[in-house]
């Protein structure tokens, strides 16, 4: 298994994307943009989290039994 360090480097970029839009948001006033923005954010980083660990998952099957 290798490790995808681009994955962690999407998912942080997304983290500091969604902070900073965040953040210009809630400085204009629009408090329930921003937080719609960190909602969509997380959902998606959610996503590739449950592909890594699917990823995850289907290497250890396939050392456990022997495929």
């Amino acid at each position: 298994m290798s490790v995808d360090i681009n994955a962690i480097f999407q998912i942080a970029g997304i983290g500091i994307i969604v902070a900073m839009i965040h953040t210009v948001l809630k400085q204009m006033g629009k408090e329930d943009m921003a937080h719609w923005v960190t909602l969509i954010g997380f959902v998606v980083v959610l996503f590739m989290v449950i592909r890594l660990l699917d990823e995850l998952l289907t290497e250890i099957k396939a050392i456990f039994l022997f495929q």
